[in-house]
This record gives C-alpha cells, sequence and structure tokens, in this order.
C-alpha cells in the first residue's frame, strides 16, 4: 500500500485479499485451463464504445480478470505471453499506480492511426508503432532509449507527445500512452464511485449481484454495470459472497 499516491483516495486503492470471495464469470476452454485471451474478449465486449464514439479502442482493467480467476499468477503469465506475442498492450493507468489498462495491439493501432489522419505527426506515430509498439513490452521509456536504442530525435519525441501515444512520467522518461482517454478515465473514475455508493447504501453494505446488474443507472454511470461490477470485485474493493440467493457483493471498509 505504501507505494499508492498520497494524493488517490481510499476508495480507489486496491483492497488485501479476503477469506471466502467467489469470482464470478469465468470463461472455460472445453480443451483445458481457463481461457484469458476469452475472458478479454467478454470484458470488452462491455466497454461502451459508442460513449467514445468508437474513437477508443475497448480498454479493460488487469484487476476485472481477478474478478473472473481465482489464480493471479496465472493470469499475470498468460497475460505476459500474450503481450511478447505482440498480442495485447499493457498500459499504467495515471489514477491509481495499481490500475493497468489492457488493449489488443491491432485495436491499438487502428484507432491511433484513424485518428492520425491528415496530420502532420502521422509519419512519426507510424514509425513509433512499427518499432516500438510491435516490438516493446515496456510500459515506458527512458530519453536515453528512445534516442539510442529506437533512433528518434527530440523532435520526434515532441510529436509523440503531442499525439498522444506517450505521456510524461517524470523528466527524461515517458509512459506508453493511450490517446484522448482523459474522458475514459473521468467517467471510470466517476461510475466506480456510484456503483460503491449503492453497495455502501444498501442494507447491511450489501447486495446481490443480480440485483446490481438490474439497477438503473444514474448519470454518474456511463458504462455497463457489469463492467463495473468486475472492476469492483478484480479489485477487491467489495467482497463476492456465495449465498443460496446468489452471489453477494458486500462492502470492504
Amino acid at each position: 500500500m505504501n507505494r499508492k499516491r498520497a494524493l488517490i483516495s481510499d476508495t480507489f486503492k486496491v483492497k488485501r485479499i479476503r477469506v471466502g470471495i467467489e469470482k464470478f464469470g469465468a470463461v472455460k476452454n472445453q480443451h483445458g485451463p481457463t481461457d484469458i485471451k476469452s475472458t478479454i474478449q467478454y470484458l470488452m465486449t462491455l466497454f461502451p464504445r459508442k460513449l467514445f464514439n468508437d474513437t477508443l479502442p475497448q480498454i479493460v482493467l488487469k484487476h476485472q480478470l481477478y474478478s473472473i480467476h481465482n489464480d493471479k499468477t496465472l493470469v499475470d503469465k498468460e497475460l505476459n505471453k500474450l503481450r511478447e506475442r505482440g498480442e495485447l498492450l499493457m498500459f499504467q493507468l495515471g489514477f491509481d499506480a495499481e490500475a493497468f489498462g489492457l488493449i489488443f495491439a491491432s485495436d491499438y493501432k487502428a484507432k491511433v492511426l484513424a485518428a492520425e489522419e491528415g496530420r502532420e505527426t502521422r509519419a512519426t506515430v507510424e514509425k513509433f508503432l512499427e518499432k516500438v509498439v510491435s516490438s516493446c513490452t515496456d510500459l515506458s521509456f527512458s530519453k536515453d532509449k528512445m534516442l539510442r536504442e529506437f533512433l528518434f530525435t527530440d523532435s520526434e519525441i515532441t510529436q509523440l507527445v503531442k499525439s498522444g501515444v506517450l505521456t510524461v512520467r517524470d523528466a527524461g522518461s515517458w509512459w506508453l500512452s493511450i490517446p484522448n482517454s482523459g474522458k475514459f478515465t473521468k467517467y471510470f473514475i466517476q461510475g466506480r464511485k456510484a456503483v460503491l455508493g449503492m453497495v455502501k447504501k444498501s442494507k447491511y453494505n450489501e447486495v446481490l449481484k443480480a440485483e446490481l446488474e438490474e439497477r438503473r443507472t444514474t448519470a454518474h454511470v456511463k458504462f455497463h454495470m457489469k463492467y463495473h461490477i468486475h472492476d469492483i470485485v478484480g479489485a477487491e474493493l467489495v467482497e463476492s459472497i456465495p449465498t443460496t440467493s446468489g452471489t453477494l457483493l458486500r462492502f470492504v471498509d
């Protein structure tokens, strides 16, 4: 927890594992272990593409997979395989040091290039996608690496920041980033807060998952309710408890 940013509210901190929580919605492969890629594809169906006029790639948070799969080590191992094969990209999301976004590489590249149509930065962005994104699994890049290994100039790095594929991490380094994702972050955080509020306001700070899924969303909840439920369960902001009436979600103090 001491690695968290001081300005992040407890509301957004990932909680410690509690005994007896249940995972829901697991996607099983008939021929073997749980299929992590299928889980990502399922979670992406909950992403509200129309809300962003289909300009953003579909984004899933890594911890949402933990709401479906109990074995975090397995999840992380399979994610690394997908990343090493160049199928999946991972991003450090700015609102929480332990929040990581997952995007399929083909979707990211397509959306980035579509946004670059007609812009003077397009050639530099194409070079970045080909030389860096297609071959490197790093979440951030130092100036030395950008200049010496990937052979970008200072001017080109400035163009990449301007286009939104890089964002400043600190002096002399940059995060790989998702262009125009500020609205996603805003809606995600306000939606999480609103859904957690629904759980807290329920009797005994708990509510059946099925009931929460059917709740009428407020103006603050712009994503699919299941998207937020997978978030708050995976981040362990609520406990997921099996009962005879169905899965119960209980707020974690």
